[in-house]
């Protein structure tokens, strides 16, 4: 066999390599329901989601990739053959039916249980999201915010009209859901919005006005913000509403899709520009609470769901790339024995880790929020972690599957290769998805200067992890709010990304393993201890990561 007949046999190797379930290949998230469900859950949720693991390592996988081609994506259409209003979109088939693998999987069905089981639907989440976004992670984010809304808001017929088919797992008879938010003026400044809400007599509503960037633009209902007629300035002028896309009577509604936005990413997708004229809609619970609203049930969901999310594309990026490295073989070696890929992996490996276990923690938080007897502490940290956290996910993320990319060389940029370009492209628009980072954490600043949250924060973090490892960050936090809100909004991402840390460590903490503890060592060394040696010993951490990626104990 000659050395091009060696490569490429190495190169099938390696694509046959990569997992049939990625439910098996996830031991960092089984461990984690391990410790964190009692054995009856456990028996429930565990045969959902092994089938969804294979499913996603199998024909979605396959099934996205084709939908993803540039001549597959989605198109504008709006009207049939003979002028008559249509869907405004047109799919590929394949769209279809990553669309019925995923729903099929009872993800948003899911919801219909009472207490919502929060940590099982994210695991389902985390698993269909190592295909990427895959023209249906983003939508199912959106309805399910929309279903959590209307479960808190919606009166006895919305959810007969809306809840009901947004909950059921067939995708060819169910509802989804979008958020249209965003305005050309408005972005992160919310309070800018101008489309306008006008009352009628019988109760509804008319919506006229432009939003600026929809997301499943196709959805059978959105929800969105519109300033009430007569209301006060800034967001306490927003009401929140349900547009239907066919009115009462079975007609369209009246809004239009003037075009398709042409994404970096996320572009099986479909993302649009929408004109609102005398368009249906129909109050979700009071008006004058819209904003906050739409904060609590809209965007927080989706902010979680946009953490789970990315914590499974650095997984995903993980697997490839250990695998890549474990085949591919420079200068007479597997490439993975040499130090600096070594260095690669372990960090892809914690980074992976501590994403997927910051956020079970804050998903089982967030069962606990919905409980009575929530403490106080309990509160301020899920408000404080859930905006870190989905800022150091997608941050970690974009820096985790370049780092992927670059372990298979010249190989990581070629589409048709593996999934990494894709992937990395879809990260770009989960970056800015639900509020970009400044917007985000200079929200954390403004809560913990006017309510003090970083002290529950801290006091939650450091009875799990110790004073310790906690008070350096705290004092750097409090120090940050004696500065000049010029100086401390300077000074935020750093800082903010050692509390996100803790965040991760103190979900792997509550592992208990091997793996989790070298985790945990690696991540307070790369983002809590500052310049460290790279010697002997940090080599036998990298060993001792990469050891236990293969068979976790």
């Amino acid at each position: 066999m000659n050395s091009t007949q060696s490569g490429r046999e190495d190169l099938a190797n390696w694509l046959d390599a990569q997992p049939d379930s990625f439910y098996d290949s996830a031991f960092a998230l089984r461990r984690l329901q391990e410790m964190g469900w009692t054995a009856e859950s456990l028996a429930t949720f565990k045969p959902a989601l092994m089938e969804a693991g294979r499913v996603v390592a199998g024909e979605l996988d396959a099934c996205v990739k084709q939908n993803n081609l540039s001549e597959n994506l989605p198109r504008l259409a709006g009207w049939d053959g003979i002028g008559r209003r249509a869907a405004p979109v047109q799919h590929h088939p394949t769209w279809h039916q990553a669309g019925r693998l995923i729903y099929g999987t009872g993800i948003m069905a899911a919801y219909a249980a009472n207490p919502q089981p929060h940590r099982f639907i994210y695991s389902l989440f985390y698993l269909t999201c190592h295909v990427g976004e895959g023209g249906h992670n983003c939508p199912l984010a959106c309805t399910a915010g929309a279903i959590r809304a209307l479960t808190a808001l919606g009166t006895p017929s919305q959810k007969e009209r809306y809840l009901m088919p947004l909950l059921n797992p067939d995708f060819d008879e169910n509802f989804t859901a979008a958020q249209f938010l965003t305005e050309l003026q408005g972005g992160s400044d919310v309070g800018a919005n101008a489309t306008c809400a006008t009352p009628h007599v019988d109760g509804t509503w008319r919506i006229d006005g432009e939003k600026w960037f929809c997301s499943n633009v196709d959805a059978d209902v959105a929800l969105i913000t519109a300033r009430v007629e007569g209301g006060p300035e800034g967001t306490r002028g927003l009401g929140l509403f349900l547009v239907p896309a066919r009115r009462p009577d079975g007609s369209w509604n009246t809004y239009r899709v003037r075009r398709l936005k042409d994404k970096l990413g996320t572009r099986s997708m479909a993302s649009g520009e929408i004109d609102f004229d005398g368009t249906y809609a129909e109050a979700l619970g009071p008006v004058e609470q819209g904003f906050a609203n739409m904060m609590k049930w809209v965007v927080n969901t989706s902010r979680l769901y946009n953490a789970v999310g990315c914590s499974a594309h650095i997984q995903r990026a993980f697997l490839v790339a250990q695998s890549y490295a474990t085949w591919r073989k420079a200068f007479g070696q597997s490439i993975g024995s040499y130090p600096m890929v070594k260095e690669d992996l372990a960090f892809l490996k914690s980074d992976a880790d501590g994403c997927i276990a910051g956020s079970w923690l804050l998903a089982g938080l967030q069962e606990v929020l919905e409980s009575p007897d929530v403490d106080e502490d309990t509160e301020s940290f899920l408000r404080v972690a859930l905006n870190i956290h989905k800022v150091q996910t997608a941050k970690v993320a974009h820096e985790a599957i370049n780092r992927a990319i670059q372990v298979l060389g010249g190989n990581g940029a070629i589409e048709s290769f593996s999934v990494l370009p894709r992937v990395f492209r879809d990260n770009v628009v989960y970056e800015n998805w639900e509020g970009t980072h400044n917007v985000l954490l200079l929200q954390v600043l403004k809560d913990c200067q006017k309510y003090r949250l970083h002290d529950g924060f801290f006091r939650f973090l450091e009875a799990r992890l110790g004073a310790g490892l906690v008070g350096p960050v705290r004092s750097n936090f409090q120090g940050l709010l004696a500065q000049s809100w010029e100086i401390a909004t300077l000074n935020l991402h750093p800082i903010c990304g050692q509390m996100a840390a803790l965040v991760q460590l103190a979900g792997l903490n509550e592992m208990k393993t091997d793996s989790a503890s070298a985790m945990m060592h690696l991540i307070v060394r790369r983002y809590l201890a500052g310049s460290a040696p790279r010697d002997g010993a940090y080599l036998d951490l990298l060993n001792q990561c990469l050891g236990t990626a293969n068979g976790e104990k």
